[in-house]
């Protein structure tokens, strides 16, 4: 299944589904507590999704055109971004004149986003306060759906509700700036991470499954013109190992979202600004990931 959160009309925020050009709200009670959310219902999928399955036919729906798509999980209980592609370092490290850190093909590093800033499709990202070098960074993230601690690799399919398109917006000149205090981005990954249109449930992707990993291709392209192509499956590290890294010693729990990092070729650091200027206000940005949909901003 395909979830969203969305507006209609002048209502508050809800959750639903969608499939087929309608959108379809989610309106559950499951063990006394009313499923309006979409991170309420993650929080109780395991009951809440087969009792959705049971109703789902007998809903009626709003047509796609008719609502207003916001961020999917517009309140995640925390985001960690990975560093996990490759290529992606290759590539910025060469652009940077540096070396990748040999500790990187030992472990995989994340680092905490700011779980405050989410944005959804189709909504304007601010460039921050004296940021001369704005970038993308197309990313595929996978939204945890069942406590754990301590999860092994082998184990995390049953720990993960679905994935969705992950944008880590990046100040890349305030990042550079801090980063040479010793310590990881923060203030030049503050602003803004857009996330959407949907959380695409794990069964929807299983015809693109190639063993630990899905064949999935990624693609980003700034006012209509391409700038990355790249592909789930050559990632360097899995969702697997991220989330066994990620549970080691601590608890995550249901509307966690962990970030892949960005996909080789997946942002302006690694064209260069000779070939894609930094953004500016007006540009429009897209991503899109095989199966899981598009993403569209506008840069404010």
């Amino acid at each position: 299944m395909k979830f969203v959160t969305f507006v209609y009309q002048d209502n508050q925020p809800q959750a639903g589904w969608t499939d087929g050009g309608k959108v379809y709200p989610i309106s559950l009670e499951v063990n006394g507590t009313e499923i309006r959310t979409m991170l309420e219902f993650i929080r109780h999928s395991g009951e809440a999704l087969p009792a959705l399955k049971e109703q789902s036919n007998t809903e009626e729906g709003y047509d796609l055109e008719d609502v207003r798509l916001l961020a999917p999980l517009p309140n995640p209980a925390s985001v960690r971004d990975f560093m996990a592609f490759e290529q992606h370092l290759l590539n910025a490290s060469k652009q940077s004149g540096l070396t990748v850190h040999p500790k990187w093909y030992e472990i995989p590093v994340f680092y905490f986003s700011n779980h405050q800033s989410i944005h959804g499709p189709d909504q304007e990202v601010e460039i921050p306060p004296g940021c001369e070098m704005f970038d993308i960074e197309l990313e595929i993230a996978a939204v945890i759906g069942k406590e754990g601690r301590n999860i092994k690799a082998v184990d995390v399919d049953e720990y993960i509700f679905g994935y969705t398109i992950f944008n880590d917006w990046s100040a890349r000149d305030l990042q550079m700036q801090e980063m040479q205090v010793g310590l990881g981005p923060a203030k030049g990954k503050d602003a803004a991470t857009s996330i959407g249109p949907y959380i695409v449930t794990k069964d929807e992707l299983e015809a693109h499954r190639t063993g630990d990993r899905y064949d999935l291709k990624m693609t980003a392209s700034i006012n209509g013109k391409p700038l990355s192509e790249g592909n789930f499956k050559d990632i360097y590290y899995s969702f697997g190992q991220m989330i066994e890294r990620a549970s080691s010693g601590t608890t995550l729990y249901p509307g966690d979202i962990i970030g892949s990092g960005t996909v080789g070729t997946g942002c302006i650091l690694e064209a260069g600004p000779d070939v894609q200027p930094w953004l500016k206000s007006g540009d429009e940005v897209e991503l899109e990931i095989e199966g899981l949909g598009v993403l569209r901003n506008r840069v404010k």
